[in-house]
């Protein structure tokens, strides 16, 4: 499925890029099999024509602060992609709790965003559950629990760049982050794959708890009429 924002309504907030955003959250890291991914993955069209493999994420963000107010995330990304002759990251299903950002994700950057409720409850003070849900209908639930010390994390080593779509043009998007991890132990978890990629079923490799990040979401790159067949 591919989105864009031509026939939403726009928001109380339109807001140009760069973004600042601060919160925290916690990252799945896998390696997802092709099987997986093409069964269960979300991918758009142009998504599974350059599909590669890798290390793929599962991210559940609260943040505290971006230039639409706070609100939280759940994004899954696959792996890489093969697009504009580079190996990129890519986001082929995400859900955020703000309707300004679903509008300005999707305008200013092509991240394919969609609105649910969220809630985040946290039973004692080293675990959190989230729990996502839409139209009243529950598809997501992860209850983590956070372990050991924290360390400093930051993109600067790994760099974070996505690739979406946004009508024929795609956009590039250099993301740098930087905050404060440790070691979290997923306890519970229940997917309703009609929602979301069954992650139940694909074993993470890491699960890491972030806190105090900061990120940015700079103007992306515009390789224009990219998607236009020649």
């Amino acid at each position: 499925m591919y989105f864009d924002s031509d026939n939403l309504p726009k928001p109380e907030k339109t807001v140009a890029p760069p973004w600042s955003l601060k919160g925290n959250g916690y990252i799945f890291i896998f390696k997802f099999s092709r099987a997986f991914v093409e069964k269960f993955g979300f991918l758009s069209e142009y998504q599974t024509k350059s599909f590669t493999g890798f290390f793929g994420t599962v991210m559940l963000v609260d943040y505290s602060e971006s230039e639409v107010g706070p609100y939280q995330e759940l994004l899954f990304v696959p792996g890489m992609f093969n697009l504009n002759n580079k190996k990129i990251y890519s986001i082929a299903k995400i859900y955020v709790s703000s309707y300004d950002s679903v509008w300005n994700g999707i305008e200013n950057w092509g991240i394919p965003k969609e609105l649910a409720d969220f809630e985040v409850i946290s039973p004692n003070k080293n675990e959190d559950i989230f729990t996502v849900s839409m139209a009243g209908k529950l598809f997501f639930k992860a209850r983590l629990r956070r372990r050991g010390f924290y360390f400093p994390i930051s993109t600067k080593f790994f760099p974070l760049k996505l690739a979406q779509k946004l009508r024929k043009n795609l956009l590039i998007t250099n993301s740098p982050a930087s905050g404060k991890a440790t070691l979290a132990k997923l306890v519970e978890i229940e997917v309703d794959n009609e929602f979301f990629p069954d992650i139940a079923q694909a074993k993470p490799l890491m699960v890491l708890a972030v806190k105090d990040f900061e990120m940015q979401f700079p103007i992306p790159k515009t390789i224009e009429n990219y998607f236009v067949e020649p």
